[in-house]
């Protein structure tokens, strides 16, 4: 075989193992068309309740409104002028929208030195050590949507002063998020997933 070829064929295997699906399933207002679609995320989100105690439900309501499901989803870009770029709003990454400080601390408490925040298993397993911190500082149950959302958003020091109640926005997106989490649980049932 010829060096061009052996080399184009190389080229063709290392541009294939870098190459990820990130986009979002289909209906992303069906949890069963979307764990049928990605049955990864399925696993992922039970390997997280058993280990932290957060609901199916509670997981992918709070990824549809972080990510919409988009494993490498990221905040829009800041222009000045409305032309030039000036950098992203926050470090929000992945599908659970991770800060990077946040991320570090979560890499270094838990010792997953090799977690990813656009890999479904990770982002679901920094979900749930998050709102275990949240329950365990803040006494919001696991199932409380509402809440465990708006202390995942504004992070606990933020929920503690209470920086959600002036933002109607903010708290009209957790109160949908609550539903949301309502209607995924009972459609997983109906579909026998949980």
């Amino acid at each position: 075989m010829s060096r061009t070829i052996r080399a184009l064929l190389l080229a063709i295997l290392v541009a294939g193992c870098g190459s990820r699906e990130f986009s979002a399933p289909r209906n992303l207002d069906d949890a069963c068309s979307i764990v049928a679609q990605r049955p990864q995320y399925l696993r992922a989100f039970t390997a997280t309740e058993h280990k932290w105690g957060v609901p199916v439900s509670v997981q992918m309501a709070i990824i549809y409104q972080e990510s919409k499901f988009i494993g490498n989803a990221r905040p829009p870009h800041q222009y000045t002028l409305g032309v030039l770029p000036i950098g992203r709003q926050s470090s929000a990454y992945g599908y659970s929208q991770a800060l990077d400080g946040t991320w570090d601390e979560y890499v270094q408490i838990t010792g997953r030195r090799s977690a990813q925040r656009h890999e479904i298993r990770d982002a679901t397993d920094f979900m749930g050590w998050y709102m275990s911190g949240t329950r365990n500082e803040l006494n919001i149950p696991m199932n409380d949507t509402r809440n465990q959302y708006l202390a995942y958003h504004e992070g606990r020091n933020g929920y503690r002063r209470g920086s959600h109640n002036s933002k109607a926005w903010l708290m009209r997106i957790a109160s949908e998020l609550e539903g949301r989490a309502i209607m995924y649980d009972a459609q997983l049932r109906a579909c026998g997933r949980i």
